[in-house]
């Protein structure tokens, strides 16, 4: 498979602040299921939002799909997002809509400008949402108001929004951060189920070991804007974790990063 992500020497730094990344490497390739483990402030988001251009990188290169981030302007930057699905820790849904109209914000890069200010969805735009939102377990609630839905169920909204994209590319920050135990391992199984099913290559950060090590197929550890662990779940053992956390003792019970 070709890579997606091709990311090289990498560097980004907010004004006047310390470098974020610092000569990040990192290739990715199609179908993969990437996560990303590293102490606040390593940069894990920042690298995330230089992926799909809502952060100008410093220097260095950023492919993706094929396109130089950097090089795009903004036109080109929102067709390149309308691959490329965003899953936040907040959700980032529109309360006052509907679950089906919230999923629908997935097409509008897909309808004319006229269309898209309406909110004026084809009759096979909303064929598609309503099977999104089938797949992710929302059936019958597709009138529902965003606002009241648990924080599991607008967490499905936000992925069943990024599959109308028909996105090739999902990122996710933190998807689980604020949900329950239970509810972590379920948003978890559906990621893991696109991307097997409809071969999407999923890169998320995460604060939770134990969900690293059961769901992706490769782990990267994020240390100061740089990475220094890239490998399978399995090489990340107790020496790993401790090398990229700054801390020793690691065991399953503390797993949150």
């Amino acid at each position: 498979m070709s890579d997606v992500i091709e990311i090289d020497d990498l560097n980004h730094e907010y004004r006047h602040g310390a470098p974020v990344l610092c000569g990040v490497n990192l290739h990715v390739r199609a179908g993969e299921f990437v996560g990303m483990i590293g102490l606040s402030g390593a940069g894990k988001s920042t690298l995330l939002r230089c992926v799909n251009g809502l952060v100008a990188q410093s220097s260095g290169t950023c492919l993706v799909l094929g396109q130089d981030v950097k090089l795009l302007r903004e036109d080109g930057k929102r067709l390149l997002r309308r691959r490329i699905g965003m899953i936040f820790q907040e959700f980032n849904l529109i309360d006052r809509l509907s679950v089906l109209k919230n999923v629908l914000i997935g097409r509008l890069a897909y309808t004319s400008t006229l269309s898209s200010c309406f909110h004026s969805f084809s009759a096979a735009d909303i064929a598609l949402a309503r099977n999104c939102i089938r797949q992710v377990g929302l059936s019958g609630l597709e009138h529902r108001r965003a606002r009241d839905l648990s924080g599991g169920q607008k967490q499905r909204v936000a992925i069943a929004r990024a599959m109308a994209q028909e996105a090739e590319i999902i990122l996710a920050d933190e998807a689980t951060a604020n949900l329950d135990v239970l509810t972590k391992g379920d948003i978890m199984d559906l990621l893991q189920e696109i991307a097997a099913e409809g071969k999407v290559t999923i890169f998320l950060s995460m604060h939770d070991l134990d969900l690293a090590r059961k769901y992706c197929t490769r782990i990267l550890g994020l240390k100061r804007g740089k990475i220094t662990f890239d490998s399978t779940p399995d090489a990340l053992d107790e020496a790993a974790v401790a090398d990229v956390l700054g801390r020793s003792g690691w065991t399953s019970g503390a797993s949150h990063v």
